[in-house]
C-alpha cells in the first residue's frame, strides 16, 4: 500500500485549522470511496515563527498614524491579530471614525470579523478585498481599491505587516500620490536548522510527499536548511502545493520536482491536496 504524507509549513497558530480541514477532507474521501487505502500522514513543519511587537512605542505610532489614516490596510491575518493585540481596545475607539479597511484574501477578512470590525451596528467599518480568489494577493487588492478615491494625492495610508513584505503594493499607492506609512507589527523567526522537527518530515516513511507552502520567505528558508544540511536530493521527488505564482516560482527554485498552483484560501489548497492524493493513491509502487 502507497504511504503519503501531506506536510503543512504554517506557522504553528495558524497551521491547526488547515489541518483539521485535511484531516476532514481525508475521512470523507475514504468513507465515500469504500477503498481500503492507508490513511496518509499529516505532518506540521513550521518554517517561520510570528513574533508579536510588543513595545508599547509601536502601539503609539499605530494610534497616531490611525488619527489622520484614510486607509488601513492589513497585509494578512497575522498583521491582524498582532495589531489588535497591540491596541488591546475596540478598533472603532481608536480609529474615532470607520477608517476604510484593505486585505488581500478571505482568511484576513474573517480575521476582522472575530474582532467584530465590518459588522459594527453603527456606521461599520468598509472593508475592501479583490472579489476573485484567483486574485488574492497585492496585485489584486490594488485593482480593487485604486478606484476607491478620486484621487490618491495626498491620501495617508497606513499598511500593517511584518519586518518586510508587500513594498510593492506600497509602491503602487505612492506611484499615485498617496503617503504611506508601513508599521511592522510582527517579525517572522526561521525555524532553527537545529531543531527535531526536520528529521521528523524528513524521515518519514513515505513513497510521496505533498508540501504545502504559504510564504516565499518559507520556501526559502526550506531551500536553505536542506542546502546546509546536503538534502537537496528530497526535493527530488517531493512535491509542491503553493497558492500564488510567487511562492511556485521560489519553490521551483529550491529544486521541488512537481509544482502544483491552486487558489489562496483553505478551501482551495484542501480541495487541490485531496486531488493530488487522490492521484498519488493510484501510482503503482
Amino acid at each position: 500500500m502507497k504511504s503519503t504524507a501531506l506536510v503543512v509549513t504554517r506557522p504553528s497558530g495558524q497551521a491547526s485549522a488547515l489541518m483539521e480541514a485535511l484531516q476532514a477532507a481525508i475521512e470523507s474521501i475514504a468513507a465515500r470511496s469504500g477503498q481500503d487505502w492507508q490513511t496518509p500522514q499529516i505532518l506540521a513543519l513550521p518554517l517561520l515563527t510570528i513574533v508579536p511587537k510588543s513595545d508599547p512605542k509601536v502601539a503609539a505610532t499605530i494610534r497616531t498614524a490611525l488619527q489622520a489614516a484614510d486607509l488601513a490596510v492589513f497585509v494578512s491575518p497575522n498583521a491582524i491579530e498582532c495589531t489588535m493585540r497591540l491596541l488591546g481596545d475596540d478598533w472603532q475607539s481608536i480609529a474615532q471614525r470607520p477608517i476604510p479597511i484593505g486585505v488581500v484574501g478571505q482568511s484576513s477578512y474573517h480575521a476582522l470579523e472575530r474582532h467584530g470590525i465590518g459588522a459594527e451596528v453603527n456606521l461599520p467599518t468598509p472593508i475592501w478585498m479583490p472579489s476573485n480568489p484567483a486574485q488574492w494577493d497585492s496585485e489584486g487588492l490594488w485593482a480593487a481599491i485604486q478606484n476607491r478615491f478620486p484621487s490618491w494625492a495626498g491620501r495617508r495610508v497606513v499598511v500593517f505587516r511584518g519586518d518586510g513584505g508587500r513594498e510593492w503594493l506600497a509602491d503602487q499607492m505612492q506611484s499615485v500620490g498617496a503617503q504611506v506609512e508601513a508599521i511592522a507589527v510582527y517579525s517572522r523567526i526561521p525555524l532553527s536548522e537545529s531543531s527535531p522537527q526536520w528529521e521528523k518530515v524528513l524521515h518519514a516513511n513515505t513513497d510521496d510527499a505533498l508540501w504545502i507552502l504559504t510564504s516565499s520567505e518559507a520556501v526559502r528558508h526550506l531551500g536553505t536548511v536542506l542546502k546546509q544540511q546536503g538534502r537537496q536530493d528530497y526535493l527530488a521527488s517531493a512535491s509542491a502545493l503553493c497558492p500564488h505564482h510567487n511562492i511556485a516560482r521560489s519553490a521551483k527554485e529550491i529544486g521541488f520536482a512537481t509544482v502544483l498552483e491552486c487558489h489562496s484560501g483553505d478551501a482551495a489548497l484542501v480541495s487541490a491536496a485531496m486531488t493530488w492524493l487522490e492521484a498519488a493513491s493510484k501510482k503503482p509502487h
